[in-house]
């Protein structure tokens, strides 16, 4: 699995770094993206376990739960445990989707739709196979970001979970990346206007180039830099 856009040479140990280090950045875009209007200053307090005020508690579960999801895909991907199969996938979102989904830990176990879309998600019945599909499909492409955000855009659109699939999207796609040596893909808040511009599109065409070329447009060049080091 190697990167051919950008030439980077795989180095787990610094991929986790520099991710470690984005923690609180890539939990606040990530519910930024949500619409859940957390400062950074905010997400680092509740991630060093310190309640802030003016917000849900509700609202502060869905952070911490982004947190605590993060830290379970570093854990995972030093002690080599980090895999694409269904049981690690639902064993995630019951971190990532705890008290905020329907069913957390499960695939969805009826219909959902997706707001501001004609586009119908499969029948559940359909998810187990959709999923080994996916995974087999993903890991057939011979560039590694190809692979990673193919993964993100198809577990969005085949709705795995009643609740937060986007950021397990993101959680398989990083984690996946992570694990061979390559660094994360951060969303940041800032661009959410043209993240859900894009996905709106994506979910009615299926059509992924313009998401890829967003999503690897989202990779900083600092970062690409440090990597070639």
């Amino acid at each position: 699995m190697v990167d051919l856009r950008w030439g980077m040479k795989p180095n787990k140990a610094k991929a986790i770094m520099l991710a470690k280090r984005q923690l609180a950045e890539l939990v606040c875009d990530a519910v930024n993206l949500e619409g859940l209007d957390f400062t950074l200053p905010e997400i680092q307090t509740l991630l060093d376990g310190i309640t802030v005020g003016g917000h849900k508690l509700s609202d502060q579960q869905i952070a911490l739960n982004q947190g605590a999801a993060w830290r379970t895909v570093f854990k995972w991907v030093e002690q080599d445990q980090f895999d694409i199969t269904a049981e690690k996938v639902q064993a995630l979102h019951s971190v990532a989707g705890k008290e905020e989904a329907l069913e957390w830990g499960n695939f969805r176990s009826g219909g959902v739709t997706i707001a501001g879309t004609d586009y119908m998600p499969p029948d559940a019945s359909l998810l187990p196979d959709l999923f080994i599909k996916t995974t087999q499909k993903a890991l057939k492409m011979p560039d590694i970001y190809d692979q990673a955000i193919y993964l993100f855009l198809a577990m969005a659109r085949y709705q795995f979970f009643y609740d937060v699939n986007k950021r397990m999207g993101r959680f398989i796609m990083n984690g996946h990346l992570l694990a061979n040596g390559y660094p994360a893909i951060n969303v940041p808040a800032k661009r959410q206007l043209e993240f859900n511009e894009l996905m709106l599109s994506f979910y009615e065409t299926e059509d992924q180039k313009p998401m890829n070329t967003f999503m690897r447009s989202c990779l900083g060049t600092k970062i690409i830099k440090i990597m070639g080091e």
